[in-house]
């Protein structure tokens, strides 16, 4: 937050008031200018002395176009932080939306002139605010201008901690969806981010619940999962919003893709390029790429359904792959901690010892409930041999002090 210190008799208001009127009216001479700033500032005067803080914002906001373009960095931010300061002026909470709504609409509307400096500026009108929801209203504004803008960088570092600022909003569903899909968009934008957006569009589409609703967004979702090479495990296919594509006449392809990359391998995939190569290409996906990450997919699931042990000839057969290419497709799921293994070359088989599940449903919960019952099970029947087997000790050591 920025103190305002005085440097000088005038109030600070009616400084800021004379300056950018006077650059204003810079041009017109000074016959004409003089009278103007003389009046705009008798305006501001009356708007102290009555309390009138929203006119008196609007009115200090009349030569922001002209000191946008003319004012150094230094100066603008000097103005806006007096303008900013007004918001405290009053305890009325509905003005003070109004004057945020007002300050930030117009710095947006500025994004290419000078973004650094208008989300400063924005940031700086946030930490001004009391009201939660005035709050997010600034702050949905400096994402904005940072899409348009196009310096996400600035803004980035802030969504660290949007779980604790959601907490303090106490945001509705439809606010939820514009804060989940706007953080997406910039994240979409921004190199080595695509994990993060991915995982705030996933936020986005589970707030859906019926049917018709963010249908282009959830194609995209299945997209970018499917493109992604670095990114094997997802919860989009039971997803309402996701859901409704397996029965759209125009979208149930891109479901049916989905499926194969979450619960089929390799040849399903292949069967599904054949027949719909123009789809797949049409949003982008490369059929090279794919086959890439579908075999590392069926990789896994045969390390979930081969009981631990893979023979050579099974991971050749299911990645039609040749014989000289197993161990290092066992080492590229290795290094994509795909699956933890040992790979035994004297009897041509992998043994598995974890593999990462595609998709974490019920079934799986039920798994982990099994083995954590099982890893109980045993903790308590070692527990339980230890203490047998210091009972004898522990009598010894008494008869040898008696």
């Amino acid at each position: 937050m920025t103190t305002i210190v005085p440097t000088s008799e005038e109030d600070p208001v009616l400084s800021v008031v004379r300056f950018t009127a006077e650059m204003s009216w810079a041009d017109a001479g000074p016959e004409v200018a003089e009278p103007q700033v003389t009046r705009l500032c008798l305006e501001a005067q009356e708007c102290v002395v009555a309390g009138r803080w929203l006119d008196l914002v609007s009115l200090m906001l009349t030569s922001a176009d002209v000191i946008f373009s003319k004012a150094s960095e230094k100066e603008l931010e000097c103005v806006y932080t007096v303008i900013c300061n007004l918001v405290t002026k009053t305890d009325n909470l509905d003005q003070v939306h109004e004057m945020a709504e007002l300050i930030s609409t117009k710095v947006t509307q500025q994004a290419n002139e000078k973004p650094a400096v208008c989300l400063r500026i924005l940031f700086n009108l946030y930490n001004l605010l009391d009201n939660p929801y005035s709050r997010f209203f600034v702050y949905m504004k400096a994402l904005k201008l940072a899409i348009e803008a196009k310096v996400p960088e600035h803004v980035i570092p802030s969504f660290k901690s949007v779980d604790s600022l959601l907490r303090e909003w106490d945001l509705g569903v439809k606010d939820q969806r514009h804060l989940f899909l706007s953080i997406s968009n910039i994240l979409k934008e921004s190199k080595g981010c695509a994990k993060e957006s991915f995982r705030y569009l996933t936020k986005y589409l589970a707030t859906f619940s019926g049917e018709d609703e963010a249908k282009e967004e959830a194609v995209r979702a299945v997209i970018e999962f499917v493109k992604a090479p670095d990114m094997f495990q997802c919860d989009l296919l039971g997803m309402p919003a996701v859901l409704q594509l397996e029965k759209d006449a125009k979208y149930a392809l891109v479901y049916q893709l989905l499926k194969i990359f979450l619960t089929q391998r390799l040849d399903a995939y292949l069967d599904f390029q054949a027949a719909n190569s123009s789809l797949l290409t049409g949003h982008g996906l490369v059929h090279e790429d794919c086959i890439e990450k579908m075999r590392l997919i069926s990789l896994v699931d045969l390390g979930l359904h081969e009981s631990g042990r893979i023979p050579y000839s099974v991971i050749k057969e299911t990645l039609r792959i040749e014989d000289n290419e197993v161990e290092s497709w066992v080492v590229k799921g290795i290094t994509s901690k795909l699956l933890d293994c040992k790979i035994d070359q004297m009897n041509q088989v992998v043994i598995v010892s974890r593999c990462t599940e595609r998709v974490f449903g019920h079934h799986q919960w039920e798994s982990l409930r099994t083995k954590l019952t099982t890893w109980r099970g045993n903790i308590a029947h070692v527990i339980s041999t230890i203490q047998a087997n210091r009972l004898p000790e522990d009598a010894a050591e008494t008869m040898t002090v008696l």
